[in-house]
């Protein structure tokens, strides 16, 4: 299975995410004794055989005022074409985003995870979000997906707690399980 995990970090928490994300995609598959090809890139590093290749795409963005980071969109804009070609339709997507924000206020984490999931469905993707039921939910879960704060409650980058990386290994073994349910 061929799986593109397309990311924008910052502060590199969101790599941290996106590698911890990986790892569950890659154990999960293993277990079910499949082999894996696990792509983890930037977004700029990111081109549209990338996507059209994958079989499952996660993306994950830090939250930049309420919305993901412009390298994700312009990734996202990129995209027109295999949108017109219905290149991406029928695979399986995820989504990640990492915030920071004042006291306990998400930054507009679940406004970044809805476009990041609309973007998928414009495309005709099955969507997954993160159920309670997955280790990590209380700390780093929302129906919508990973959302991990990596700031303290000065706004301040902080990094990424060990319960929020159980929390992404979970949801990314939970997108791998999915698409192989699908396959």
């Amino acid at each position: 299975m061929q799986v593109l995990i397309a990311y924008h970090s910052d502060y590199q928490h969101t790599q941290s995410v996106a590698d911890a994300v990986a790892a569950g995609v890659q154990a999960a598959l293993a277990d079910e004794g499949e082999t894996a090809s696990v792509d983890v890139k930037q977004a700029a590093d990111v081109n549209l055989d990338d996507m059209r290749n994958a079989e499952v795409i996660i993306f994950g963005s830090p939250v930049h005022m309420g919305s993901m980071a412009w390298q994700m969109k312009q990734l996202i804009d990129s995209g027109s074409k295999l949108w017109m070609a219905g290149d991406l339709e029928g695979k399986v997507g995820g989504v990640f985003a990492t915030y920071g924000g004042f006291g306990g206020a998400g930054g507009g984490v679940e406004q970044t995870l809805m476009s990041l999931h609309a973007n998928f469905l414009e495309h005709g993707m099955l969507v997954c979000g993160f159920p309670r039921s997955l280790s990590g939910f209380a700390e780093a879960g929302l129906h919508w997906g990973l959302a991990v704060r990596t700031g303290n409650d000065e706004g301040m980058p902080e990094g990424v707690s060990d319960s929020a990386l159980v929390a992404a290994r979970a949801y990314g073994a939970h997108i791998a399980e999915t698409a192989l349910r699908l396959k």
